[in-house]
């Protein structure tokens, strides 16, 4: 915070009277002397020339006055910097965010972005095996599915529906499941190496569980769509990945 004595002060020389400097600030003239005579004291040094008509400052006190209003400015100058850099977003942001979901939906924001701020520069990193966001320098990640318990500053952005899927060619010597329990016999596309998973069925005010395995797990949706179209199992999969 800037000392209101120093404001005084820059005033008396501006204006190269007391009196003057005091009907400026609204104060009383005995007041900016008294001051004025403290601060000389704290810096040691004599900072006026006072005469019955004028206030000029001594040599120490022109270099004390330019030095105030200096720093006065760089201050300005830096908060000026730093609502601009709120304001306006620049430097380097690193972004990740799971392969396919990334490609598709975060790439268009990323885009739009770039676009709209020519000073921002934006790292895309498509993957989940950022385990520590802060060691890795992530500024933002997207994530799909439950999230841990973390110190982070997490936000939702919605919901994404998910259907069990499967190939014609994977019912050739199969029966299409009618109830939840039949689909503990059937083959599961994985997309991570577990090997079993517990799916909850919903329909309504209803849900079932129901323990299925897999005979392949693959980490990305597109790649899971040769397997599956080729009819090697059945998929719990987002909708916008089929």
């Amino acid at each position: 915070m800037p000392d209101p004595t120093d404001d005084l002060f820059i005033r008396v020389v501006e204006t190269g009277s007391l009196k003057a400097a005091a009907a400026e600030a609204k104060a009383d003239p005995s007041s900016v002397t008294r001051k004025i005579a403290t601060l000389e004291k704290r810096l040691g040094a004599k900072l006026l020339i006072r005469s019955t008509r004028r206030s000029r400052p001594t040599e120490a006190g022109q270099a004390y006055c330019d030095g105030i209003k200096r720093l006065a400015d760089e201050q300005a100058a830096l908060r000026a910097e730093i609502t601009g850099l709120s304001e306006t977003p620049k430097g380097l942001l690193r972004v990740t965010a799971p392969v396919d979901f990334g490609a598709r939906f975060v790439t268009p924001v990323v885009d739009r972005l770039l676009r709209a701020y020519p000073n921002l520069a934006v790292e895309l990193r498509l993957g989940s095996d950022f385990a520590d966001l802060r060691e890795a320098n992530v500024d933002v990640a997207v994530r799909i599915g439950a999230l841990s318990d973390s110190a982070l500053i997490a936000c939702k952005f919605g919901e994404v529906p998910h259907a069990l899927v499967a190939a014609p060619a994977y019912f050739d010597n199969r029966d299409v499941p009618q109830r939840p329990e039949d689909l503990a016999a059937h083959t599961f596309i994985f997309y991570r190496p577990y090997p079993e998973m517990t799916l909850t069925l919903i329909r309504g005010p209803r849900s079932r569980k129901v323990t299925v395995t897999s005979r392949v797990s693959i980490n990305s949706m597109n790649a899971m769509r040769g397997i599956l179209f080729a009819g090697h199992g059945i998929l719990q999969s987002p909708l916008w990945a089929v």
